[in-house]
């Protein structure tokens, strides 16, 4: 790489996946070396990267149904009315109800989305946080499990919970907050689980298999999430061997913008989602040449140096790619970057959650993704028939034309509160 990194490495927290995939993220200075390109941290809402991977208890047989199927009533854990422990991702062993019928999700903003795909309903969710409504209402979350609209958002701020705003709600559990935030709540006589998202070194797939290993250790099982793991499997696979002969030097160049607002330009650098997603489709991320980067604050000039062939701006910010073609935000030009001039600058769809995070929205992503990447060798891929298809298996629930343009065309309000 060209440049330095510029003085001041940020810190973002995200208050995930995610993305907290991935999500709300407060940038602080602090010391750093001096250069052009920014480095900035993610916190996310996990908690602790010293996980205990081998914690995860076997999830049970007992699956929850597609919505619109019949749902088992045998608990999964025997006595209805007794309780069993699960070990969360800070390894901090947690007793929580065999029986959970009212749910809050903190700020762990995919979260809220991943356990309404699981249960194959929002109706136990009475509690999510702003962002993650803000995806939900202008996303497919709210069209296929509508309950998911009635959640309170008033018991949280940014990663902040009010212990009393949250006991107003009587939740059996809260998932998908902070370690010490999960400690306060337990105290307080509520069972709290901490989720994270970067134990797994941003690996889509990886990471949703683990987030999917807590819920079932709670839940006790989902077809839903079985099925998707086993379709994220089995679509990765196809999309690698078909890209596995492409030499280096003509990898598609990839930037994968984060955020882009007048305040800031934020890439994804090697140890973010942004990573897989180019690996996955066997493209380049040009925010690799980062160092150990992770959520990095760029320049235009550093654009300028990589000159991109494909833009991906993601959900958790409201840039659209007319934005970039009419140089809409600040002063700055893309008139000369190649995905600009070639009109290749892409927004990534809003499914049941922003797809950049891990999620039930994974297998139609990476069919997206290879698509618009390498159109040529994917040319056969009616994407918008694909996600018909598999919303339809998955969740039970036929897209009309509508939603799929909310999902392929997302609005700018998707990213309200970020």
């Amino acid at each position: 790489m060209k440049k330095k990194l510029l003085a001041g490495l940020m810190s973002v927290a995200i208050a995930l996946c995610a993305l907290s995939a991935c999500a709300k993220k407060d940038e602080e200075t602090s010391a750093s070396s001096t250069s052009d390109t920014q480095t900035i941290e993610e916190t996310s809402a996990e908690t602790s990267e010293s996980v205990s991977e081998s914690s995860s208890e076997e999830s049970s047989e007992t699956s929850t149904e597609v919505k619109g199927e019949s749902k088992d009533s045998e608990n999964p854990f025997g006595d209805p009315n007794g309780t069993h422990t699960v070990v969360d991702h800070a390894g901090d062993t947690v007793e929580v109800p065999n029986t959970i019928n009212r749910i809050a999700v903190g700020s762990f903003y995919p979260l809220a989305s991943v356990i309404a795909e699981y249960l194959g309903s929002a109706e136990k969710i009475v509690g999510i946080h702003p962002v993650s409504m803000s995806a939900a209402e202008n996303g497919l979350l709210g069209q296929i499990y509508p309950e998911i609209l009635n959640a309170n958002t008033a018991f949280i701020s940014g990663d902040e919970v009010n212990l009393e705003e949250l006991l107003i709600l009587k939740p059996d559990i809260v998932i998908g907050v902070g370690q010490e935030q999960a400690k306060a709540i337990r105290e307080a006589g509520i069972p709290a689980v901490t989720t994270s998202a970067s134990a797994w070194k941003y690996d889509i797939i990886e990471t949703y298999e683990h987030w999917i290993d807590l819920l079932d250790q709670i839940f006790g099982g989902s077809d839903f999430a079985k099925k998707a793991m086993e379709k994220s499997d089995a679509v990765h696979a196809d999309i690698i061997e078909k890209t596995k002969d492409i030499p280096d030097d003509q990898k598609a160049r990839v930037l994968v913008l984060f955020k882009y607002t007048d305040a800031a330009m934020v890439a994804s650098g090697v140890n973010f989602f942004g990573q897989w997603w180019c690996e996955s489709v066997n493209a380049y991320n040009v925010a690799s040449e980062v160092p150990d980067g992770s959520i990095l604050k760029i320049s235009m000039e550093q654009v300028y140096e990589w000159n991109p062939d494909i833009i991906i701006i993601t959900n958790f910010c409201g840039t659209q790619p007319e934005d970039l073609y009419n140089n809409a935000i600040g002063t700055d030009d893309w008139s000369t970057i190649n995905a600009v001039k070639n009109k290749r600058v892409y927004k990534m769809p809003l499914g049941l959650y922003r797809s950049y995070t891990p999620g039930g929205d994974s297998p139609v992503t990476m069919q997206w993704m290879a698509s618009v990447i390498y159109p040529d060798l994917f040319k056969d891929t009616d994407i918008r028939k694909i996600a018909k298809e598999y919303y339809k298996e998955m969740c039970g629930y036929d897209l009309s034309d509508e939603q799929l343009d909310m999902m392929f065309i997302p609005s700018r309000d998707a990213a309200r509160g970020l």
